[in-house]
Formats: structure tokens, C-alpha cells, sequence
């Protein structure tokens, strides 16, 4: 795509656009998913347990059914599903019973917008711009996903984890030695606390879909982008974690998800991993 690289008048305005068209796709993603999931894991169950069918009509899939009010079910028009605009001109209300329309969709939207653009600020608009909007967007729906569910599906993390390998074949980003030295540091490095936390307090401090999506983040950044996910997501965590609980009035002990601070630290650490390492190292006095 060099064409677009010598002329981003073009360029950045196509990607803007990509990116809001994307955001769109992901607010389905991040909505659907869940509930899809949920659907089959209870239609799975009812056959293990040899329990008695029933009735149970699936949830709407993620390509085929049209997008709707979740309050009136009224199926949108084309114009109603313009991604931001539409959100803006209905003022943040369903265009047929006037009921609210959550935040979220022209936040993802926008999100993912500003991120495609970052990505071929960064990367270009070749194979490396293509993979940075690859892993943005699937960071995008992870946290989504965790932030409303607390649950990181395997239908992402496992695909973003290959995704990032076969990228590390191609020597787009890393080699492809230290993107599986760094898949493997980044769940046996969380796997290992979560044990260690189980086997003092008994309960288990995170759930497995932290491990791959760490895991994944590495065969993304290499062995050496593990460390600044790692210390972002932590201190960010920290933070946020206990603003939450203190605005909420919640005790430590409430669950909070951490798929969110790990994709925020993970992208972090796709785009300036490097900087980072550099900076830690002479603030410690390691440089």
C-alpha cells in the first residue's frame, strides 16, 4: 500500500473510516459474543447431565441477524447504523421508541478509530499497519467483553495468540523465537501467581483467560514486551481498581476484571515496548 503511504490525504481519511466501520463490527462482538457463548455452554451442559431438552431459542449470532433496539426490538434502518453520526443525530435515543442508547457504541467506535489511525501513523499502511489494526481491535473487544462479563473468551484470546506467532513468522514485528519465548513467559508468569495466591488464601486471584491473553500479548511483543505489560497493567490496575472500589463502596474482595489494564498495557507495549524497557532501565539504575 505505498500508494497510500505517498499520499495520506487519502490515506488517514480511508483508515478513519475503516476504523469507525470496525468499531461498529465490535461493539457486535462485544454484545453477542457473550451471550452466544452463554447459550451454548448451557445447551452443552443440559446434553452432558443427560437432562431433558428444551426450548431455548439461540441468542443473535454475530454476522447474520440485523442489528436492533435492544428495548423495542425494532430492527434499525441502514441510516440508524451509520457508526457515531447515527448515535449523534438520534441524540442518543432509538429512532422508534425513543428509549436510551448506551455510550459504548460511539465510544468503541471512536476508540477503535483513534487506534486504526494510530496504527498506520505508527506502522504504515502495509502488512505491519494491517497487524497493528489486527491486534488493536481484538484488544478492543477482549476488554469490552471482560469489562461487562468478566470473562475473556477463548474464541479471542487463542486466536490473537496464533495470529501473533504466524506474524512472528513473517518477521513483522519480532523474530519468531522471542514471540514464543514470550507467549510462554506470559502465561506461565500469571499462571504462576494465580497459583501461588490458590495455594495461600485458597481462592483462586484471576481467571485463566488473564493467562492467555498475556500469553498472546507475547507473541505479539516478544519476550521483552512481557515486563511492561506486566508493570502497566499493574500499577494502572492498582489505581483504577481502587478508585473504583472506593466510588462504588465495595471491600477488596469484589472481583474486578483485569483483561482491561492487560490489553491497555499489551498495546502499549506493541507500539513503544522499546522506550519503555529503556526508560525502566534508567530510572532503576539498571542503564
Amino acid at each position: 500500500m505505498a500508494f497510500l503511504d505517498a499520499q495520506p490525504g487519502l490515506g488517514y481519511p480511508a483508515a478513519a473510516g475503516l476504523g469507525l466501520a470496525l468499531g461498529s463490527f465490535l461493539n457486535v462482538v462485544i454484545l453477542r459474543l457473550p451471550r452466544r457463548l452463554e447459550w451454548q455452554w448451557k445447551r452443552d451442559s443440559r446434553e452432558i447431565l443427560g437432562e431433558p431438552e428444551i426450548y431455548d431459542p439461540p441468542p443473535p449470532g454475530i454476522v447474520v441477524e440485523r442489528s436492533h433496539c435492544p428495548h423495542c426490538k425494532a430492527a434499525l434502518r441502514w441510516y440508524e447504523n451509520i457508526p457515531l453520526l447515527s448515535w449523534l443525530a438520534l441524540r442518543g435515543r432509538c429512532g422508534h421508541c425513543r428509549a436510551p442508547i448506551s455510550a459504548q457504541y460511539p465510544l468503541v467506535e471512536l476508540l477503535t478509530m483513534l487506534l486504526v489511525l494510530a496504527s498506520v501513523w505508527r506502522f504504515g499502511f502495509g502488512w505491519q499497519g494491517f497487524g497493528a489494526i489486527v491486534i488493536s481491535c481484538f484488544l478492543v473487544a477482549l476488554a469490552g467483553i471482560d469489562l461487562r462479563t468478566q470473562l475473556l473468551p477463548d474464541q479471542l484470546t487463542l486466536p490473537l495468540l496464533w495470529l501473533g506467532l504466524i506474524a512472528a513468522h513473517e518477521q513483522l514485528y519480532v523474530d519468531p523465537k522471542p514471540a514464543i519465548q514470550g507467549a510462554i513467559v506470559g502465561y506461565l508468569s500469571l499462571w504462576s501467581v494465580w497459583w501461588l495466591f490458590k495455594q495461600i488464601t485458597g481462592k483462586e486471584g484471576m481467571g485463566h483467560g488473564d493467562f492467555k491473553l498475556l500469553a498472546a500479548i507475547g507473541a505479539w511483543t516478544g519476550l521483552k514486551g512481557i515486563l511492561p505489560t506486566i508493570l502497566v497493567s499493574s500499577l494502572v490496575g492498582a489505581i483504577v481498581g481502587s478508585i473504583w472500589l472506593a466510588a462504588k463502596g465495595r471491600d477488596r474482595a469484589t472481583p474486578i476484571p483485569f483483561g482491561p489494564y492487560l490489553a491497555v498495557a499489551g498495546w502499549i507495549a506493541f507500539f513503544w515496548g522499546q522506550p519503555l524497557i529503556d526508560a525502566y532501565m534508567r530510572l532503576s539504575g539498571l542503564r
